[in-house]
């Protein structure tokens, strides 16, 4: 089976005014929907093929191109899910207990994340994860890499930020800490509790 753009659960203006509508419409119908075909292209006839995008992204020895569009699958996939119209606020659940008890409260884990993507250098993601003995910790990968690829952090992704150019450029230009924040605003905590809750049991 081959793999298939996920249509966005809310409206390309949804994300308004955190995130613009014609960013939006083009980073999910151009770039997420070009990494969907590059990836199908790339395994087509592979040892890859029929598996899972967990399975091919913690594959060891990818190659560049199913490294690079396999990350841009599965990263959009989950960017798309953890934002919401009715997002922001503050965590809750499991997963508020578990960053009071590591970081010692919310705004220490936001503006960990927030330097982490803020200082990714050139294209990449921001993260947030669940590590090994189910500990939460923050990280960054470069271009479409995510952690489940080896050389990166190891941990299971709960919560994504895209700090390429091409995910903010058109409303916060060179502005990156500003788009950062916005994020903020539209992040579906329940969503990401419900990850998280997964990632420990």
């Amino acid at each position: 089976m081959s793999f298939e753009l996920p249509k966005l659960p809310y409206a390309y203006d949804a994300l308004e005014p955190h995130i613009d509508a014609r960013t939006m419409e083009i980073h999910h119908s151009k770039h997420h929907n070009g990494y969907t075909n590059n990836l199908n292209n790339d395994i087509s006839g592979t040892n890859l093929e029929g598996k899972s995008i967990k399975e091919i992204c913690s594959a060891p020895g990818l190659i560049v191109d199913v490294r690079n569009n396999g990350g841009g699958y599965y990263n959009h996939c989950l960017f798309w899910e953890v934002m919401s119209p009715n997002g922001g606020g503050a965590p809750t659940g499991k997963l508020a207990e578990s960053i009071n008890s590591l970081f010692g409260d919310f705004e220490n884990l936001k503006n960990e994340f927030a330097k982490e993507a803020a200082t990714r250098f050139g294209s990449g993601w921001a993260w947030l994860c669940v590590c090994e003995g189910g500990k939460l910790c923050v990280c960054s990968t470069p271009n479409q890499d995510n952690p489940l690829m080896e050389g990166n952090c190891g941990g299971t992704p709960i919560l994504a930020l895209d700090v390429w150019e091409h995910a903010y450029y058109l409303n916060y230009q060179n502005r990156r800490p500003d788009y950062i924040n916005a994020f903020f605003n539209v992040i579906n905590w329940v969503e990401v509790n419900n990850r998280f809750e997964a990632a420990i049991s």
